[in-house]
């Protein structure tokens, strides 16, 4: 039985041919609200959100710190580096690459150099950088804002996946 204090594991296998089989459908229905702006999104995402949470633990998961890096700010860099001890520029050149396109400073590796594999913990989780502190990001003030945001992160946030799935069943059966 899932429960709030009981969420269902996550089946990466299971996601990964979801993904393969309605990425492109999810991404189009995105488009579509972008067009649209409908009224009471911002709603419906807060309502989902928390649907969402009670039935996806992400620590059976992990995804986002296995494919994804994070963009470290100045400031995450600076906390970072004074909670390991380090100078923010030996942090630098011991963990991070500068993207010269996106002008970020990224993770040099994957999965994520902090990403207890056996737990699935974060070992900085109390300095995480303030884009992981947000992810997956799914209701924010301006929802329709972070509609580009889900397009990209339902391919690797099961959390996503399953909200995006349940704001196009919400529209459908409001359309009908």
């Amino acid at each position: 039985m899932i429960t709030p204090t009981n969420p269902k594991a996550v089946n990466l296998r299971q996601f990964k041919k979801k993904v393969e089989d309605n990425k492109r459908k999810l991404r189009r229905f995105l488009t579509k609200l972008e067009s649209q702006r409908p009224a009471g999104l911002d709603k419906m995402t807060v309502e989902i959100e928390k649907e969402t949470w009670e039935k996806i633990d992400c620590l059976t998961c992990a995804n986002c710190c296995k494919k994804m890096s994070p963009t470290f700010t100045t400031k995450d860099i600076t906390r970072i580096s004074a909670h390991l001890g380090m100078t923010p520029g030996a942090f630098k050149e011991k963990w991070l690459f500068f993207d010269k396109k996106d002008k970020d400073w990224m993770n040099v590796k994957q999965p994520c150099q902090f990403l207890d594999l056996k737990t699935n913990m974060c070992s900085i989780y109390e300095v995480r950088p303030a884009d992981c502190a947000g992810f997956p990001h799914l209701s924010k003030k301006k929802a329709i804002d972070y509609l580009h945001v889900h397009k990209q992160n339902i391919e690797y946030c099961p959390a996503t996946y399953s909200m995006v799935e349940r704001m196009k069943e919400r529209f459908q059966t409001s359309s009908k």
